[in-house]
């Protein structure tokens, strides 16, 4: 903003939006900051997009996040996007240029993989990735250039798991491999079990292998209370790694793109646990 009497102004853009944890964990960290920002939380649907993304770069927001179906139409509503958000044809995160620029941008997996790297290296583990959703490409993506070995990829929800597979096979150093008929009965070859999918419930004629304690098992759902692969783990003693954790670490790199400003992950995680009451 060229008037340093005025607010920086950030926003996230939902459908719905209520519910949304975004504002309440950025106010709860900009006020330990002692900064003079401002948060919103806008419900915009997905076919007055254009018209919302439009208003963020008019109005001089500092950006936006974009939560659910809005994530991927935004795409192409930017004047540029990062290689991430190329790759798996979605962003999170708008990013408003001092000339007027929207350069999008995706942390989804980038914040998944930070929350699995303070429990193993996974590029010394085999992966088994459960679906192919705009998290699932952005964190197949990061596990790839991050070095891993290889990646296992099924989808029991959509059968789009070659379509990943091939993508990642396209990068330099990706190996990527198909699970088609079904999971082992058992997670003897695996190292790291990954649910990508926040509410859908896996399908009826899926089962799930049996785990092992040393086992870890990542889900990004947001009431992981309610997951039966973190239930499964929870019985097999396996390490789990929830959906708070994930979504902590994401915020925190958004918080850091959009403010500069290095976050308090405690205060972030403290906060998102306050408001989901846990």
């Amino acid at each position: 903003m060229t008037n340093p009497a005025l607010q920086e102004v950030i926003a996230i853009l939902g459908h719905p939006a209520a519910g949304n944890p975004a504002q309440f964990l950025f106010e709860r960290v900009v006020a330990r900051d002692s900064l003079d920002w401002r948060f919103l939380t806008l419900e915009v649907a997905p076919s007055r997009l254009a018209e919302a993304i439009a208003g963020i770069s008019a109005m001089s927001f500092r950006g936006c996040m974009l939560a659910g179906p809005l994530q991927e139409p935004a795409i192409d509503l930017t004047t540029s996007v990062s290689p991430a958000a190329q790759f798996a044809a979605g962003c999170n995160l708008l990013e408003c240029t001092k000339d007027g620029q929207l350069v999008g941008h995706l942390t989804l997996g980038r914040g998944a993989l930070d929350s699995i790297r303070l429990h193993v290296d996974p590029t010394t583990t085999n992966i088994l990735l459960l679906g192919t959703n705009l998290l699932a490409r952005s964190l197949a993506l990061e596990l790839t250039l991050s070095g891993t070995s290889g990646i296992a990829i099924a989808d029991p929800w959509d059968g789009q798991a070659s379509i990943l597979a091939d993508a990642v096979n396209t990068i330099e150093g990706g190996h990527a491999t198909v699970v088609e008929d079904g999971l082992p009965a058992t997670c003897e070859s695996i190292d790291i079990l990954i649910s990508t999918e926040e509410s859908r419930p896996f399908p009826p004629n899926f089962h799930l292998p049996e785990f092992r304690e040393d086992l870890i098992v990542v889900d990004t759902s947001l009431d992981p209370k309610a997951s039966p692969l973190l239930k499964a783990a929870t019985a097999a003693n396996s390490c789990q790694v929830d959906g708070l954790e994930v979504t902590t670490a994401t915020m925190a790199i958004n918080f850091r793109s959009l403010t500069g400003i290095e976050p308090d992950t405690e205060a972030l995680r403290e906060a998102l646990d306050e408001f989901l009451d846990y």
